[in-house]
């Protein structure tokens, strides 16, 4: 018999479970604290009323014990005679769970109507000052409390008698009362837990509603309502909104450059295309002249591809990008510019502060250096000068950068600078001896939130590239 083919089990076809949300998480932990703090407190609260009231119990004893003591006098033999009235009336109903009993010299016992037929043989005579308090211990009648003390009364011929007195309560009464405090107690401590949760929960609510506005603004930002999040936060999302306000900018910036660069290669590839076809569809004409003209609109079109490609490829300014040194790059990068114009004999002098970084692709950073030291290298007569030094700015984590490539060849004139850096000239309308490796410039420094200025050196005489990004 064949196999059967495997089933998918119940946990592949279930879905993972969703997490709980933070005001659940929140919630059920206070829950469970406050749920033990009040615990712990309602244990505190019935212990300490537990021993308040057996504090009392041992007090009204006492009183009762010295009340009797008081009422019980002696008689000329020498004779206790026993107390008239009873501090309580509960001492006169049998049953009460209130007694009395007394025991002296001679014989002497007496009972409370309320111990009468009861079994008090646990009762033995004290030392005169001696007082006891015991409880709760198993008797025939139940669990008792009781308290007895111990005196010696003065004859009239100054002899003394001794006295016991013991006074006793069930433990019923005792725990009746303690057990109406709990019942009470647990009543008000769930009342108050309830309200301290719902008080939670609605400071909870309070205090994530601007976690709930960020989510809010985020769906507004997809539906296209808002380019980007609002900036009235508290201070501790400010960071996190301006960095997911930073992705936004840099992911539309990056798209918008894509568009642009293929709306621009496609149109500078227009007038080269045409002039192909014209040269292929022309039967007239000298055959190597058409070659030539061909093979130029070709090489054209190869630098085009490249220029766009260059930009295409421009990663721009990253929140987490991660930071590039920058001395490494730019000696490898003269080394090879120093072969490729060894006959010129250019000395590149370098001005770099130590631990200088870039923040970003470390393409963009060859791109923006190469092309610089080799527009300088182009036009330098004998000297260059590259200096990188880095601007922190309070408040910011990552500081700013300035670099500037310096040389002292001929320089641009002032009335071409603007059309040099002009920002969407293509590749065949760009001044002639600056190729299009300044545009690929402009478009980084752009990129990165930059700013490239041309001017005048004043320690070459040459031209000089500034190039600034600000801190982040």
């Amino acid at each position: 018999m064949p196999s059967r083919a495997p089933t998918a089990t119940t946990n592949e076809l279930t879905s993972p479970r969703r997490p709980l949300s933070l005001a659940a998480r929140a919630a059920i932990a206070t829950g469970f604290v406050l749920a033990g703090f009040l615990g712990l407190v309602g244990l505190t609260l019935s212990q300490a009323n537990k021993e308040r009231a057996l504090s009392a119990l041992h007090d009204r004893l006492q009183n009762f014990a010295i009340a009797y003591i008081t009422d019980t006098g002696v008689n000329r033999y020498g004779r206790l005679l026993p107390p008239d009235t009873a501090p309580d009336p509960n001492f006169s109903r049998p049953g009460s769970g209130l007694y009395a009993v007394a025991l002296g010299e001679h014989g002497y016992r007496w009972e409370s109507s309320s111990a009468i037929g009861r079994d008090f043989s646990f009762v033995k005579m004290l030392e005169p000052a001696q007082s006891r308090f015991v409880g709760p211990i198993d008797t025939r009648m139940g669990r008792l409390y009781y308290y007895s003390y111990g005196v010696a009364l003065d004859t009239v011929d100054k002899k003394s008698v001794r006295l016991t007195v013991m006074v006793a309560q069930t433990e019923d009464q005792f725990e009746g009362a303690n057990a109406a405090f709990r019942h009470a107690l647990v009543i008000w401590l769930s009342i108050l837990g309830v309200m301290l949760i719902v008080l939670q929960l609605l400071l909870l609510r309070w205090s994530l509603t601007p976690l709930r506005k960020v989510a809010s603004d985020m769906s507004r930002v997809e539906r296209g309502d808002s380019e980007l999040l609002n900036s009235q936060y508290p201070l501790e999302l400010t960071g996190l909104t301006e960095r997911i306000n930073a992705f936004i900018t840099n992911e539309r910036e990056q798209r918008t450059r894509y568009r642009h660069t293929l709306a621009d290669l496609a149109h500078s590839l227009k007038t080269p295309l045409a002039v192909i076809r014209s040269q292929l569809e022309s039967t007239v004409g000298d055959e190597p002249t058409r070659r030539s003209s061909m093979l130029d609109q070709v090489r054209r079109m190869n630098e085009l591809v490249a220029y766009q490609l260059s930009r295409a490829a421009t990663s721009g300014r990253q929140t987490f990008a991660s930071a590039v040194p920058i001395a490494g790059h730019a000696e490898d990068l003269v080394q090879s510019l120093e072969k490729v114009y060894a006959a010129k004999n250019v000395l590149c002098e370098f001005e770099i502060e130590d631990g200088a970084v870039f923040y970003g692709e470390q393409g963009d950073l060859l791109e923006l250096l190469g092309n610089l030291l080799e527009n300088a290298f182009k036009w330098a007569s004998h000297r260059v000068l590259l200096v990188v030094k880095m601007q922190p700015h309070p408040g910011r984590q990552r500081p700013g950068l300035r670099l500037s490539v310096e040389d002292d060849g001929p320089g641009i004139a002032e009335d071409k600078i603007e059309k040099v850096l002009q920002r969407g000239v293509r590749g065949d309308e760009r001044v002639q001896g600056h190729g299009i490796g300044l545009s690929i410039v402009q478009d980084i420094v752009h990129a990165y939130q930059g700013e490239l200025v041309v001017d005048r050196s004043p320690e070459l005489g040459g031209a000089r590239f500034n190039v600034t990004l600000a801190a982040s």
